[in-house]
């Protein structure tokens, strides 16, 4: 079974066991669309926070969450992006909360979505971004789940690894569009997925480059359509994170 069938099969299960949650209050933050948008000169960086991957495994499974997204705040980044997976990312939404209660700047929370369940956790727990994969999901329930996402008052990144994909997020007029440079069905990561999408050009949108930097000359090969990255691993091996932000932060 492909990595992300498994994923997703799995995910079915833990939704079934997860409350539906009161909303609360909104964390209060800056947008992150507009905080790109206010300032294109230069790669905006969403740091992430992960312990480990189905690919790779263990990245740092004791890792500080809280001083790792303090570094990352402190080095300049503009979000946060915390995996709060527990199966195949040993994350947690505990983690989530953690580096909420932390940091001021825009959090994504990084998971499967499939269900609004999963929408209310993530805003409760501090997530302003979620991320809804269009490969994981119908037409229907990706336009269902945009919708409430949006309604609660959440930043959507919807995320692409084709041309079809691509052109669904179009279509949905999303504001925030990543194109995952990983494979999920192979795990496999290549940059020139980004090279050879592109983003669509004269729109609003914000596109975002996923997965695979950790040198500056990467980001430089993708910097003409993309106006972020982000980077997981490539900051997560870094004792200080500054200097390799730094690096990363191209000027486009």
């Amino acid at each position: 079974m492909a990595f992300l069938e498994k994923i997703i099969k799995a995910k079915r299960e833990e939704v079934k066991q997860m409350p539906l949650e009161t909303v609360k209050p909104l964390r209060k933050t800056d947008s992150f669309y507009q905080q790109v948008k206010a300032r294109p000169e230069k790669m905006h960086l969403i740091g992430e926070v992960k312990r480990a991957s189905p690919s790779k495994g263990a990245i740092n499974l004791s890792v500080d969450v809280s001083e790792q997204a303090k570094a990352y705040e402190q080095a300049g980044v503009t979000a946060i992006s915390v995996l709060t997976d527990e199966q195949f990312f040993k994350g947690s939404i505990e983690d989530l909360r953690q580096v909420a209660s932390q940091v001021k700047i825009p959090m994504l929370c990084k998971d499967f979505i499939i269900d609004e369940k999963q929408l209310i956790r993530a805003r409760n727990a501090g997530a302003t971004i979620v991320l809804l994969i269009v490969a994981a999901l119908s037409k229907q329930k990706l336009e269902e789940l945009y919708t409430k996402a949006t309604g609660l008052g959440l930043e959507i990144l919807v995320e692409v690894h084709d041309e079809s994909e691509l052109k669904i997020a179009e279509n949905l007029s999303a504001q925030l569009i990543g194109v995952n440079n990983r494979n999920l069905k192979s795990f496999e990561v290549s940059i020139d997925v980004s090279q050879l999408l592109g983003g669509k050009q004269g729109t609003d949108a914000i596109y975002i480059s996923e997965s695979g930097f950790s040198t500056g000359e990467q980001v430089e090969r993708i910097k003409e359509n993309y106006q972020a990255v982000l980077v997981g691993e490539g900051l997560m091996k870094e004792d200080d994170p500054k200097e390799k932000v730094k690096e990363l932060q191209v000027l486009r």
